[in-house]
């Protein structure tokens, strides 16, 4: 049976966002998905539609709270003011309590989505979203990490530090968004790198500093666009004996030098051009970051997939017949309108933190192994629930039919007035986390005035009291000046006058590969890094090349292009906004310009 409104003669449709007031195109590939989904058409547009899941998502926030079982301090990615009942993992896997004791039956006098959150906030949740972890107490969103500190939404990595999206690397701190990659420092988007620092977008590459876009590298600095080159300064080539003479003048081991060498390096990076599309290995792709992907399409941060569009953040690969899906993945297939449902997940509709192997629920959450489920929180290996209480394969068919023709006759309308019907997402202002401490922040930013007259929640992250005794321009300028000592003082963040602490660690990592102590705190050594990353907002622009330049005539081109001495002028789709100063080339132009 095809929902309401069933998409027979099918062609493109443009519809206005309930939240945004902007149109958004529906085209008959979406309308094809939706059919096969057995759902109707959105009412948010794309990037509402992402909003609404990343404001469901703390990534790498941790708050003191009491354990709702035992009353004892832990640490948890829920607040206290969300009042959502938080127990330690070993506690709700445990046997000590059944989420099926808070099971009720459906009321139909009143919204579906309002009850639903009702049983959420008496149904316990666990603290971190961690598994099969040894030695990390101390990061979350995680799966399978070994003596790491602060690592979040990271996986099979082992002996780091300081990291966000980190997936089966090891002995690496300070890096976001890297894969199979070892010993590398303060680096964004690489795979397959070994002693990588203060480098972006590479791959394969070794010994590389304050580098982009280079692959197959060895023992370069400040280079971009390069391909299986060695001993490169600037892009130039040296012979082996003349690069290490002047990289060892640069003093890269101290901070003044390191300070000198990245505002050189970024100052070189601008006058070389970028590919429209950040992303390697993949065919019939459109997006930010995609990589190994076939038909993947408006898309953000996405490795190994196929046949998906409006997802991001899906950097375990395997997944594939998905939209509008955020976060880990791991093989999940067919799901729509999912945040954190992964590890062989299956016909995932509306549903958050659902792991592993769910298939087949809607309006779920915090889900475990579960499966033919509608409305339910809490629930471990349980089949035919609505709102976490049991019936037979057929009186649920028959009842979650009935409640889908009731979510659209008694929609929710939340405080702005947007309705909720099915097939909707949940509203953000059911979300128990403070707005700004979610991946919504990130890419959505609102004021606390703005989130609060959304009626969205709002909750400043209180620093421990930590009495400063040294400040950031007081740290020895060379690592070698530096003794276990450090280990002891209260540092001043340069940046947000905060306070750090430089760990043992950290201290041994930072010797072993002559780099000097950090001079910024690690939050905000994150927000410098994650810098690098676009937007998941693509533009529509044109090629910048002009035929022997590039259009601002900065760059001049190396190989005479097919288009010849006339501009380019092909349209694409690309996260560089167009009010920035870079150099935006198409495939054919940049692949002809990589040396």
């Amino acid at each position: 049976m095809l929902p309401t409104g069933s998409f027979l003669n099918m062609q493109n449709e443009t519809k206005q966002c309930q939240n945004c007031k902007e149109n958004f195109m529906i085209e008959v590939e979406d309308f094809n998905f939706y059919e096969k989904m057995n759902v109707p058409a959105p009412t948010f547009c794309p990037l509402c539609r992402a909003q609404r899941r990343f404001a469901f998502r703390n990534e790498r926030k941790l708050f003191r709270i009491k354990d709702t079982f035992t009353g004892k301090d832990i640490f948890s990615l829920y607040p206290v003011e969300g009042k959502r009942k938080v127990v330690t993992q070993e506690e709700w896997y445990g046997d000590s309590w059944d989420a099926m004791d808070y099971a009720r039956d459906c009321d139909f006098s009143k919204p579906f989505l309002k009850q639903f959150f009702e049983l959420q906030n008496q149904v316990p949740i666990y603290n971190l979203n961690v598994q099969r972890m040894i030695n990390s107490p101390y990061s979350a969103n995680a799966t399978a990490l070994k003596n790491c500190y602060l690592c979040f939404h990271s996986n099979y990595t082992e002996d780091s530090m300081y990291g966000s999206a980190n997936d089966y690397c090891r002995d690496c701190v300070d890096n976001s968004h890297i894969q199979h990659s070892e010993r590398c420092y303060e680096s964004f988007w690489l795979e397959k790198c070994y002693q990588c620092y203060f480098t972006i977008k590479s791959e394969d590459s070794r010994n590389l500093y304050f580098c982009r876009d280079c692959v197959g590298c060895n023992d370069c600095f400040g280079c971009a666009n390069l391909r299986k080159s060695s001993y490169c300064i600037f892009n130039k080539q040296y012979i082996k004996g003349e690069y290490q003479e002047k990289i060892t003048e640069m003093n890269l081991e101290t901070i003044s030098g390191l300070k000198e060498a990245r505002e050189k390096a970024r100052a070189f990076w601008n006058t070389q051009p970028l590919k429209y599309h950040q992303g390697l290995k993949n065919l019939n792709s459109t997006g930010s970051f995609v990589t190994n992907c076939k038909n993947v399409n408006d898309s953000f941060l996405i490795r190994g997939s196929e046949n998906m569009r409006y997802c991001q953040h899906m950097q375990v690969p395997g997944n594939k017949d998905c939209y509008d899906v955020s976060n880990w993945g791991e093989n999940t297939e067919l799901s729509y309108e999912t945040q954190v449902c992964g590890e062989n997940s299956y016909n995932m509709k509306f549903c958050f933190n659902c792991w592993p192997t769910c298939r087949d629920s809607e309006y779920c959450m915090d889900l475990f192994s579960c499966s033919d489920c509608f409305g339910c929180v809490g629930l471990k290996k349980k089949q035919y629930c609505i709102f976490n209480k049991q019936y037979t394969k057929e009186e649920y068919e028959i009842l979650i039919e009935k409640i889908k023709k009731y979510m659209d006759d008694m929609p929710y309308v939340d405080k702005q007035g947007f309705v909720y019907k099915y097939g909707e997402f949940f509203p953000i202002e059911f979300s128990q986390l403070g707005y700004n401490n979610t991946v919504a922040f990130q890419y959505f930013p609102l004021t606390k005035i703005e989130a609060e007259k959304r009626g969205y929640l709002w909750v400043e992250n209180l620093q421990s009291e930590y009495k400063i005794n040294k400040k950031s321009s007081e740290l020895p300028d060379s690592i070698k000046e530096v003794d276990n000592e450090i280990l002891k003082e209260i540092i001043e963040c340069e940046n947000c006058k905060k306070a750090y602490r430089i760990m043992e660690n950290e201290l041994i990592f930072l010797k072993k590969e002559n780099l000097p102590l950090p001079f910024w705190c690690h939050d905000c050594r994150y927000e410098r890094r994650i810098g690098d990353r676009l937007t998941i907002k693509l533009y529509e622009r044109s090629c910048m090349c002009g035929g022997a330049t590039d259009e601002t005539g900065i760059y001049k081109n190396t190989a005479k292009h097919l288009h010849g001495d006339e501009p380019c002028g092909e349209k694409f789709k690309t996260g560089h906004a167009p009010d920035k100063q870079e150099i935006v080339y198409c495939e054919k132009c940049y692949q002809q310009e990589v040396y």
